[in-house]
């Protein structure tokens, strides 16, 4: 279960995650469904494809924790690692993802995880839909006057849009459990 009833009935601040070891974007995202959603922030960390791993993952956790401390969200919304033909790409970004989690459960944030077609479908409709039309949804759906770049942090505000879309589903279900139990 995601927060409490109270924390959620003002709306709910997502901190959405595109881990990547090269570029991970990152967005911020507040709203409740049915409403307008609003970007709070957004932004893509880089670290140097030169720099050693360590170097690299350390300062990928240091940029999620100040997100997390600056922007304080209810929820961190990571994008689930999927099977790519290149094994060194998942593993790069298997390990940032990773870092991300450890991060939000050291702040005490719950974590959600979304696959890529769900986003897609969540934001799009459609499941397969490229990234050009996730970026013009999210710049839809958000209300922002310019197309958010790279696509890595239009794929972190989609997975914000994501998670609140989806925490109120599942928040449903919960309730509906919740109900027949008693």
């Amino acid at each position: 279960m995601f927060g409490t009833a109270a924390s959620w009935s003002c709306g709910v601040r997502v901190l959405g995650v595109d881990p990547g070891l090269t570029r991970c974007g990152l967005g911020v995202v507040e709203g409740q469904p049915g409403r307008k959603l609003q970007a709070i922030q957004y932004d893509v960390a880089t670290t140097p494809a030169t720099d050693d791993i360590a170097a690299r993952l350390l300062a990928l956790e240091l940029i999620f924790t100040d997100w997390i401390k600056r922007h304080q969200p209810d929820l961190v919304a990571v994008e689930r690692v999927f099977s790519q033909h290149n094994v060194r790409t998942v593993m790069g970004t298997a390990q940032a993802a990773a870092i991300a989690i450890a991060a939000a459960a050291r702040a005490g944030v719950p974590v959600a995880l979304h696959t890529p077609s769900e986003v897609k479908a969540a934001v799009t409709g459609n499941g397969r839909a490229d990234k050009a039309q996730v970026t013009t949804m999210v710049t839809r759906l958000l209300g922002l006057s310019t197309r958010p770049t790279p696509a890595d942090t239009a794929d972190a505000l989609a997975l914000g849009i994501c998670a609140v879309w989806r925490g109120s589903q599942q928040r449903n279900q919960q309730r509906a459990l919740e109900a027949t139990a008693r």
